[in-house]
């Protein structure tokens, strides 16, 4: 039973059953077989191209993003250092200048006292002098005497007041200035061209190297 079985050249194909050559089981159809790409449009693989964006686009533009904000940050650091400079220079030179206006103002004050005091030292001279005179023995002085020391002390005055640069405003018989005079009283005057000619004067005046000290207080002669 067994080797009827295992003998498989010994079986004859039943009745209806087809025979298989296996020279026409070998040959293929051509016919049958298509190209897989067959088909493929090159249309649609540009507009593929051009249509879609593509993952390295979107990076890219990410990418200019993250630039122009370091560009920002570091445009605002620099301004920001360049505005605390320029603050520093400010504050320093602000410093600066009070300091200056310090030392100016300090400077002005020790020339006007050094002014000042060789201003009064030419007056001790003429000081002294007034001090010997007040103390002169009445009992053996003459009124001449007297008044010839009183003179000579005026005039010792009037010399230290010329040396310091001032001159003195005495304008009897000049024309009235009221950049330089006072009037105190007008005079009446028969005579037109005595108007406004200083007719008698009170008090002199001075002045200081052009600088008016005092105007000098007079009366003024005004034609009726």
């Amino acid at each position: 039973m067994t080797d009827a079985v295992s003998n498989t050249d010994d079986i004859e194909p039943a009745e209806g059953d087809e025979i298989i050559d296996d020279e026409v089981a070998g040959q293929t159809d051509d016919s049958d077989l298509h190209d897989p790409l067959e088909g493929f449009d090159e249309s649609d693989e540009d507009d593929t191209a051009d249509g879609d964006v593509s993952p390295d686009g979107a990076v890219a533009g990410a990418e200019d993003g993250a630039h122009s904000e370091d560009d920002g940050d570091a445009e605002a650091l620099a301004l920001r250092v360049e505005f605390d400079e320029l603050n520093d220079r400010h504050l320093r030179l602000a410093a600066e200048f009070n300091n200056f206006r310090r030392r100016t103002e300090q400077q002005r004050l020790e020339s006007w006292t050094r002014a000042q005091a060789d201003l009064v030292e030419k007056f001790l001279d003429v000081l002294d002098d007034l001090h010997r005179v007040a103390d002169l023995d009445l009992s053996n002085a003459t009124v001449e005497g007297i008044m010839e020391g009183i003179d000579l002390v005026e005039r010792k005055f009037v010399r230290v007041i010329a040396d310091s640069g001032m001159e003195m405003i005495d304008p009897v018989g000049d024309a009235f200035d009221p950049e330089r005079m006072e009037a105190m009283m007008r005079v009446p005057t028969e005579n037109e061209e005595e108007d406004d000619v200083v007719a008698q004067v009170f008090q002199k005046g001075y002045t200081l190297k052009g600088v008016l000290v005092r105007p000098a207080r007079v009366s003024v002669h005004k034609h009726s």
